[in-house]
């Protein structure tokens, strides 16, 4: 039998990006989670018109989120880090209106769906954080619409790398200057609503403006602060978030 994290070692729940447990919410949690499961990269975590069972917590790997229409055409919806929270829409709606495509190995924490209603009876406190989860959704697809709807291309550009870096910094994945970045080009196109040619162009001038570096499946963000500005992102705000 593989190994499964006891949530009292689990590596992301003391990360200052998430609100600390309070010693019921972990015993709860503990109870509440039934396991672990492994995704290989490339595979589908889940898939559009899905029905599932589970509510799963991401432990480790990025994975990206995606609509497909009906001519095959896809629109990236957003990225998922370690901490996200996948398949409270299917739990809710009966089946997932997206894909969830992993872009590396990953590893979730896996939670039955059929126990929810025990959550909001017995621990409000964690209903409160799911809810508080879905807000943090909704606040972040707005932000995608205003952007898609209001920056240009090089602030859109500038945006994704600006909060893909503040993500991957908050849990801890820098290391030597740089955070892993399996995203492809065309997932930035995809979630920016430009062509993969102008993508690479903008990445381009942030790259010869000193601000940035993409190679080798890894960002660096040379000067995070300037990266913001460019973006017009609100550098006071810090936000934390529940995981579950």
């Amino acid at each position: 039998m593989s190994h499964v994290t006891d949530c009292l070692d689990c590596p992301l729940r003391c990360k200052p990006l998430f609100v600390p447990m309070s010693r019921d919410e972990l015993a709860f949690m503990r109870r509440f989670k039934k396991g672990e499961i492994d995704v290989p990269q490339g595979q589908d975590v889940m898939s559009q018109g899905q029905k599932s069972p589970i509510l799963q917590t991401v432990l480790s790997g990025m994975a990206v989120r995606s609509l497909l229409l009906e001519d095959g055409r896809r629109q990236v919806i957003n990225f998922i880090f370690p901490g996200d929270l996948l398949g409270l829409q299917s739990g809710l709606m009966g089946e997932s209106r997206h894909s969830v495509t992993a872009l590396t190995d990953m590893t979730l924490c896996t939670f039955p769906r059929g126990q929810i209603w025990n959550l909001f009876v017995n621990q409000p406190e964690r209903a409160y954080d799911l809810t508080w989860i879905a807000a943090v959704e909704e606040h972040f697809l707005g932000e995608t619409v205003a952007t898609l709807g209001q920056r240009d291309a090089l602030e859109r550009v500038a945006w994704a790398l600006s909060r893909i870096w503040q993500r991957l910094v908050a849990l801890g994945m820098e290391e030597g200057g740089s955070v892993p970045f399996p995203f492809r080009q065309q997932d930035l196109a995809d979630a920016l609503g430009l062509s993969i040619v102008h993508t690479n162009r903008r990445i381009v001038a942030l790259r010869q403006a000193g601000l940035v570096e993409v190679a080798a499946r890894r960002l660096v963000v040379h000067d995070p602060a300037k990266l913001s500005d460019l973006a017009q992102i609100d550098k006071k705000k810090h936000d934390v978030r529940p995981i579950l």
